[in-house]
């Protein structure tokens, strides 16, 4: 049983970025259930520091820096349970998503670089691609939550509603890095649209960027042979 577990430890250690890429997405298939309590949100807030958490293990795999992961991390733990808690305080969430944004897409430019520094391509590098494309969504989804703080009324959902949830903006960011087009919530204003735009150019380039990476390695590949 403890060789087991030492087993599954090390494995963690080995994969961070398979273990962010999990705790992200359960946290986008638990958050539906959650976000309608008290205690719910407060199971949200701890989630979210772990994927911050996980965010940093991960990092410290990557040629990024550690020490700005954790300059950038350290205070959205705080404010990750803050928000939980008073998800309706415009402050609150302002300062949230200023820290958590760029924090995230560190992250992803460290995962990034991983992907690019030598020529082989690891499981753990496999898995920070997938990775890496949630971190961004969910850092421009954090910077849709500030627009709509900044300019009140920056998207407006199908129902009308001219302020939407952090999990629906988190779904904007999704559709529109993905490019699927199936968002029901709208930018409206011109600021909120340009940023759409920043995430549509973002997703292209990350898709192009893999892509000729793979690509890239199989001609080195074949040369070699």
């Amino acid at each position: 049983m403890v060789e087991t577990v030492g087993r599954r430890v090390r494995l963690a250690q080995q994969h961070p970025s398979a273990l962010l890429l999990v705790a992200q997405l359960v946290a986008v298939l638990a958050y539906p259930f959650l976000d309608q309590s008290r205690a719910g949100r407060a199971i949200i807030g701890v989630v979210g520091m772990v994927v911050v958490l996980l965010a940093l293990a991960a990092v410290r795999r990557t040629p990024a820096l550690t020490w700005v992961a954790l300059l950038l991390g350290t205070p959205a733990l705080v404010t990750t349970v803050w928000e939980a808690m008073d998800p309706t305080n415009d402050t609150i969430v302002l300062v949230n998503a200023a820290l958590h944004a760029p924090f995230y897409f560190f992250v992803s430019y460290g995962m990034i670089r991983y992907l690019f520094h030598d020529e082989r391509v690891s499981r753990d590098e496999l898995y920070a691609t997938g990775a890496a494309f949630t971190v961004v969504a969910w850092g421009f989804a954090y910077v849709y939550a500030a627009a709509q703080v900044i300019w009140p009324g920056s998207f407006v959902g199908a129902g009308g509603d001219a302020e939407q949830s952090w999990f629906e903006l988190l779904f904007l960011s999704f559709t529109t890095l993905t490019s699927v087009g199936l968002s029901d919530v709208v930018p409206v204003l011109a600021h909120a649209r340009s940023l759409v735009m920043v995430e549509q150019v973002a997703g292209v380039m990350y898709i192009a960027l893999v892509v000729a990476r793979l690509v890239g390695l199989t001609v080195t590949r074949g040369t070699r042979r």
